[in-house]
């Protein structure tokens, strides 16, 4: 026919199969998204193949996207979990090298062809070229070839039924992993005091600088049956009843400060107003509540931040990020002034400016073009190293003048899909070409080995995560794909979970395995 002719054509059909495909359940399982590589791999098979710029064009979308999510996340994370981490990619980098290098010795096939099919199996580009120039040999081609069909497939699988086979949920480990992060920001909490302490009486708000001394925040005062915000110049005067918000620690600490609790509460003035604000302002972008001073200039207080679902607790230093929630109390004369500070429109969170978009993946190409020459050899962090180191910075970074790097969740998950769905047909179909003439030539024998240096370290690593070092699924799950370098097998677990738990685990340990293998290439060439 002649549409098959047109990859275009071929491109999308593999797409709506594969979506078809991937929404049939067998006992509770799905292919989901992942059908799409296998519906690619019978369409090359037979000759089909989706050109390979639609595989790079796909590749620094994805990689992109996850980068930008993942970048205000991974450094704190790297902090955290990065040695534990770090630890893991280096066993099973190490593990599929030694496994490699018994079946070179043992099985006596050549060095070369084997030390191709660990790049296969590994799914590894970088570690391919690092292959090729230090041994010289299209035998390192033909290797990776034979293994780079199930260390596409067997990754995808291994992930996908891993949760199933550990007998886990992933919807409860979510919760459990939520609540994780929930202890970073403890519950914010409100109650009301009555100043009963003689060395508050007659102070201002000023001088005794609660919001540094109890962490927590006054949002209202009643004093003399008449209720204000919170002002500088406020003088306490005893039997005032202040309204204080913050974490349950806090708020002990504004109780030995101030006086006892009460169960009085401030009534609502009609001539306040409190409101949930949106921050899409860029300007105030990265900029901290002190910077802004609402306090002095409006008498507004901010009583909380909601972030990603979780209120945090204001403080001076406290940075806005794009899209923020506020919670403002204020006069209702100045609450439009206020609300023209953080933007507060809700149509910009649901535009996408491609600017930065275009500007951060030309950034990433160009560093990963960068080559560090060491005698020998060269090292450089190639498309996908280089696209993701530049997002997660510039996730990190959030802003710089008027650019804003981040993006909206509607943006970054639809651009991420129409990356992805890219990608996996145009690797597949790649891959789908060669799957049964290597497998006839090289025979099931050589197919088997790269079977193994594909499985054995995933499950020598998924051993020591779960029973020594006692990691949530999530992570594993991130940490195994991106050990693995296999972008495929993240896009997989990305579409099993609502949390960037695995996303996160995947950009700490990509850059540190890809390091890893090349590493280990040269010194299985020099064996």
């Amino acid at each position: 026919m002649e549409l098959f002719s047109s990859s275009y054509f071929v491109l999308f059909l593999i797409i709506v199969i594969g979506f078809i495909i991937g929404r049939i359940k067998i006992k509770g399982i799905s292919l989901d998204v992942s059908a799409v590589i296998f519906v690619a791999l019978v369409f090359g098979h037979f000759g089909l193949v989706v050109p390979k710029d639609f595989q790079n064009l796909g590749l620094v979308l994805f990689i992109f996207t996850i980068g930008i999510q993942a970048g205000p996340s991974f450094f704190e994370s790297f902090k955290k979990n990065g040695r534990e981490l770090a630890i893991l990619a280096t066993i099973l980098i190490v593990s599929s090298g030694i496994i490699t290098f018994c079946i070179f010795y043992f099985f006596g096939l050549d060095k070369n062809l084997v030390i191709g099919l660990l790049n296969g199996a590994l799914t590894s580009t970088p570690g391919l070229a690092a292959a090729i120039d230090s041994t010289g040999s299209p035998l390192a081609s033909i290797g990776y070839g034979i293994g780079y069909p199930f260390g596409v497939i067997g990754v995808i699988l291994f992930v996908s039924f891993l949760p199933k086979i550990l007998r886990l949920n992933i919807k409860e480990e979510e919760k459990k992993y939520k609540q994780e992060i929930t202890t970073d920001f403890p519950e914010i909490l409100k109650k009301h005091f009555i100043v009963e302490n003689e060395n508050v009486i007659g102070k201002t708000l000023g001088e005794l600088n609660i919001r540094f001394m109890t962490k927590a925040v006054i949002s209202r005062i009643m004093q003399n049956n008449i209720v204000l915000v919170p002002d500088s110049k406020i003088i306490f005067q005893k039997g005032d009843i202040i309204k204080a918000v913050g974490t349950k620690e806090a708020l002990e600490r504004i109780k030995i400060l101030i006086g006892s609790e009460t169960i009085t509460e401030i009534p609502t003035d009609t001539n306040y107003d409190v409101r949930s604000i949106l921050v899409t302002n860029k300007d105030v972008v990265k900029k901290t509540l002190g910077q802004l001073n609402i306090l002095d200039t409006y008498h507004a207080t901010i009583t909380r931040i909601r972030r990603s679902g979780i209120n945090i607790s204001p403080s001076p230093s406290s940075k806005l990020q794009f899209g923020d929630k506020l919670i403002v109390v204020c006069h209702k004369d100045n609450m439009k002034d206020v609300s023209r500070i953080f933007g507060d429109d809700t149509s910009k969170l649901s535009s996408t400016d491609f600017l930065p978009i275009a500007a951060g993946i030309i950034l990433g190409i160009l560093v990963g073009k960068i080559s560090l020459n060491f005698d020998s050899y060269s090292f450089s962090l190639g498309l996908t190293g280089g696209v993701l180191m530049i997002a997660l910075i510039l996730g990190r970074t959030g802003k710089t003048g008027p650019i804003l790097w981040t993006m909206t969740g509607a943006s970054n998950q639809l651009l991420r899909q129409f990356g992805l769905f890219f990608f996996l047909a145009a690797v597949g179909t790649s891959a789908g070409t060669s799957l049964v003439e290597t497998f006839q030539k090289y025979g099931l024998e050589l197919f088997i080995y790269g079977i193994l240096i594909t499985l054995i370290p995933m499950i020598i690593t998924t051993v020591i995560a779960r029973y020594f070092l006692k990691l949530n699924i999530l992570t594993l799950l991130g940490t195994l794909t991106g050990s693995m370098t296999s972008t495929p097998g993240l896009a997989a677990v990305d579409n099993m979970v609502d949390v960037d738990a695995p996303a996160v685990a995947y950009a700490t340990v990509y850059p540190i395995a890809m390091v890893l293998l090349i590493i280990v290439v040269q010194i299985l060439s020099l064996l």
